[in-house]
């Protein structure tokens, strides 16, 4: 079985989670950068790979890496790649996406249209032809230059992981689905203890989390561009990693999962999204204020995403918001509660300093994930 190198882009301060589920899954971690894990792999792990990951934003088979500092290097050394071992003659390629970081290249237009150009020309090579119909199944390639390193992936996810197909309703400011589900996984919380989102929105802390305790594969139930690249992939390796999630789904347990939002019609999108997700007898979903935030038993999880103020208007009602939020946790006096927010007056409203927080990136924002921490529940007695 040949072995490739598949690269998995995350958000940016949670590689660690990535690391650690890529390395639950089986594979061996090749490197680890800002906002990307490489591992290696063989073709058929295109699929578990897609299926099982919940941080990962996408999968990129990594076609090469190599310095280019000009355009005719760049050129060269991308035509010096083995194409025709990943794209049919009939493929559809075209370079999806460049960034740059610290690099003499900047010009994500121009190195795009570079790059084409010299893979056009190692296929032509290749293949013997001048023109290629590329009416076949598609390759979307995304380069990453950083530093004059360059970085080529080809795309086997198309449309982004976060994507799992259960939202189709959202809040006005939803968490993307992979972010959230690195956040949980962030926090000590297992199946067996209560979890309450107090501002749950589309329902998205609560979903994942459900779908974790359940072990329902995140890409269960949607389509990925490298199905179709039957040169690469036979048809039975998608089969096979869809039986293997089936067979590890357990949805018969029991949770105490619960998410509060003080808007009746977000809470009707959340049920609607948990019901899609095959998750909706595992949530209790409740049009509740954080004011009225209390559960009766102890050692619980609060974890959140609470409003950020991102409208001047908004702004002015956090102050309230976010001291009625640490005036409930204070009642919940073994819990711990853990919420990502870009406002910078969270610690002093909330009435606490954090025990922990971390920087992350949620796309161009920053924000940080405060962590209050709460006592360790007794060992119960064997």
């Amino acid at each position: 079985m040949e072995r490739i190198e598949l690269i998995a882009p995350c958000h940016f301060g949670l590689e660690a989670v990535l690391k650690r589920e890529i390395w639950d899954l089986g594979y061996e971690i090749s490197s680890v950068e800002d906002g990307r894990v490489t591992f290696i792999a063989d073709y058929e792990d295109i699929c578990r790979a897609n299926v099982f990951l919940r941080s990962a934003e996408r999968i990129l088979l990594k076609a090469g890496t190599f310095k280019a500092e000009t355009f005719d290097e760049l050129f060269e050394r991308t035509k010096a790649l083995p194409w025709e071992k990943f794209i049919p003659k009939n493929g559809k390629f075209w370079v999806a996406k460049a960034a740059s970081v610290k690099s003499k290249l900047f010009s994500p237009s121009d190195i795009q249209s570079i790059m084409k150009k010299a893979i056009v020309e190692r296929m032509k090579e290749k293949y013997h032809v001048e023109w290629f119909e590329e009416d076949g199944a598609s390759y979307p390639i995304r380069v990453f230059l950083m530093k004059d390193v360059v970085t080529i992936g080809i795309d086997t996810s198309g449309v982004s992981l976060h994507k799992r197909g259960y939202r189709l309703m959202s809040s006005k400011a939803p968490l993307t689905e992979t972010l959230a589900a690195a956040l949980i996984m962030l926090t000590p919380w297992r199946k067996e203890r209560i979890l309450v989102d107090p501002f749950c929105g589309s329902g998205t802390f609560p979903i994942e989390a459900a779908m974790m305790a359940a072990n329902i594969a995140p890409g269960m139930n949607r389509e990925f561009t490298a199905e179709e690249w039957t040169n690469l992939i036979s048809k039975n390796a998608w089969y096979e990693a869809i039986d293997e999630a089936n067979d590890l789904v357990n949805d018969k347990i029991e949770v105490d999962i619960q998410g509060y939002d003080i808007d009746g019609e977000v809470i009707k999108a959340a049920r609607e999204n948990a019901k899609l997700a095959g998750v909706e007898h595992l949530i209790h979903f409740q049009e509740r204020a954080v004011k009225d935030l209390r559960h009766p038993r102890k050692y619980g999880f609060i974890i959140t995403n609470p409003p950020y103020g991102e409208r001047l208007e908004e702004k002015e009602n956090l102050p309230a918001l976010y001291r009625e939020f640490g005036e409930s946790f204070k009642k919940l006096d073994t819990w711990s509660a853990y919420m990502i927010t870009s406002y910078e007056d969270t610690e002093r409203y909330f009435g606490r300093k954090a025990d922990k927080n971390r920087k992350i990136y949620n796309g161009m924002l920053k924000t940080y994930f405060y962590q209050f921490l709460g006592p360790k529940p007794p060992k119960p007695n064997k």
